[in-house]
């Protein structure tokens, strides 16, 4: 699945548009690799790492989402894990 519609689909963000800018930024990590393509693809098991809300998310793909649905059913799909201080 395309990085900028698993965004979308798990409801970080509010449109396509602003997943494609923010990936644009250089700021998004998959893995630990700078992403600038907005079609970058992503798969179960994939980490990203994306700055939001003045602060860096942390998230570990669970499933890749058929639609984007209520946020409930969006956050079954992502583990939210603890960034690493380090960086």
């Amino acid at each position: 699945m395309r990085l900028d519609l698993y965004l979308h689909r798990i409801r970080l963000v509010k449109s396509r548009t602003s997943a494609q800018s923010l990936i644009e930024t250089g700021y998004v990590r998959v893995d630990g690799k700078r992403i600038e393509k907005t079609s970058e693809q992503v798969d179960v098991g994939n980490v990203i790492a994306l700055p939001l809300q003045e602060r860096v998310r942390v998230l570990k793909v669970i499933e890749l989402p058929a639609r984007r649905g209520p946020a409930a059913e969006a956050r079954r799909h992502y583990e939210e894990l603890e960034p690493d201080p380090g960086n």
